[in-house]
């Protein structure tokens, strides 16, 4: 793995300018493959890093926002490969703007994991999230994307023990994602912003040089609280905006664009 990651540079420039990194999520091919590289590309011009989700049919940790975008994507026809072209796409244009896609293990299995880290090495992807793929099952994955410079993103919840925290801090590469809470995407924040910053806290005292997120329940409403962090996730609340401009025949570009500059402005 380069030591100077996309990814890594951008935690570094975001600390520079004495603020958490802001990380946006949204589904590839939402609402149709076009619009949604449009919607990547505008929103890359104020996020920090781009996480791009693979729309899928059974998820289990996306709540009810992600899973409305990912059936629109889904009944658009959107594949792996389309996923993949979408990546090639914005590079073109944002080569230096990291790209993290997400995913899960079984279509990872289904499309041949080494063809996959090459797919990915290819359309240029900076990191996977493979939100089923626990420490220390994906050891063994985890180092194949590491010899491809992609980095695997490792994540900690509120109940993870603190031997198997230590153990995959370790393990990690440039970047820990934390889910602040027991339920899916887009709840309602359930435990305070103090607590989670304090359970963030010990995760960034195992190793401090390690770049941690905060992801689930970051809202316009919640972003503030949580400024102390490495980085912030946002994924539900794009995705119903997504959705809200559909239904009320709005350009969701625009006003997707509108809500990732109020979410920057609250943490510059």
């Amino acid at each position: 793995m380069k030591k100077n990651s996309l990814i890594n540079q951008s935690f570094q420039n975001a600390k520079n300018e004495k603020r958490p990194a802001l990380l946006t999520y949204t589904v590839a091919g939402d609402f149709t493959k076009k619009k949604s590289l449009e919607i990547l590309k505008s929103i890359s011009n104020y996020a920090d890093i781009c996480e791009l989700g693979f729309p899928h049919n059974t998820p289990i940790a996306d709540g009810g926002q992600i899973q409305t975008s990912a059936y629109r994507a889904i009944k658009n026809g959107v594949k792996i490969n389309d996923v993949f072209s979408i990546v090639s796409n914005f590079k073109k244009s944002k080569k230096n703007k990291p790209i993290i896609l997400m995913g899960y293990y079984n279509m990872v299995y289904q499309y041949n994991e080494n063809k996959f880290i090459l797919k990915c090495k290819k359309a240029k992807v900076d990191g996977l999230i493979i939100v089923d793929l626990p420490y220390p099952e994906n050891k063994k994955f985890a180092s194949k994307c590491k010899r491809n410079n992609i980095n695997f993103i490792q994540l900690i919840s509120p109940t993870t023990s603190k031997s198997r925290l230590t153990k995959i801090v370790n393990d990690s590469h440039d970047m820990i994602y934390y889910i602040s809470m027991l339920s899916t995407t887009g709840g309602k924040l359930k435990v305070s912003a103090k607590e989670i910053i304090k359970q963030y806290q010990k995760i960034k005292n195992h190793n401090k040089s390690k770049n941690v997120v905060i992801g689930f329940g970051i809202t316009e409403k919640t972003i503030e609280s949580l400024k102390k962090a490495d980085g912030l996730v946002v994924g539900s609340a794009i995705c119903k905006e997504i959705t809200r401009s559909i239904k009320k025949r709005q350009n969701a570009v625009t006003n997707v664009i509108n809500l990732v500059k109020k979410l920057k402005n609250k943490i510059k």
